[in-house]
């Protein structure tokens, strides 16, 4: 995480849609870490981001990414693309787009 604080603006917003109870938006560098601990604690560490390709510029990028983990013997296996939005070379913006959102949903349910 502190090379993460680095990257990310102080009041940096993440964006979750869906409708598991982790669908919100996060504000600010606690909340976010905190969201992307909670990942990796609720699946016992199993919580896999694999990139897959990115288009990016100074004001941001399209991050596509597959996510994985298991949880409550379940698996996830789920398609992101990732939009960041850059100011002053920090991230301020980041929102989170599922390709099967409601997959995402049951996993987290």
């Amino acid at each position: 995480m502190p090379a993460l604080a680095q990257l990310f603006s102080k009041d940096v917003v993440w964006r979750v849609p869906g409708r598991s109870f982790l669908a919100k938006d996060y504000r600010g560098q606690e909340e976010v870490f905190a969201f992307f601990g909670r990942l990796m604690e609720l699946t016992g560490g199993t919580f896999r981001v694999e990139s897959l390709d990115m288009l990016a510029s100074d004001a941001g990028g399209v991050y596509l990414d597959r996510l994985t983990a298991e949880r409550s013997g379940r698996r996830l296996d789920v398609r992101l693309a990732l939009y960041v939005t850059i100011r002053g070379g920090h991230i301020v913006e980041g929102l989170d787009h599922f390709h099967q959102e409601h997959v995402w949903d049951a996993f987290w349910s």
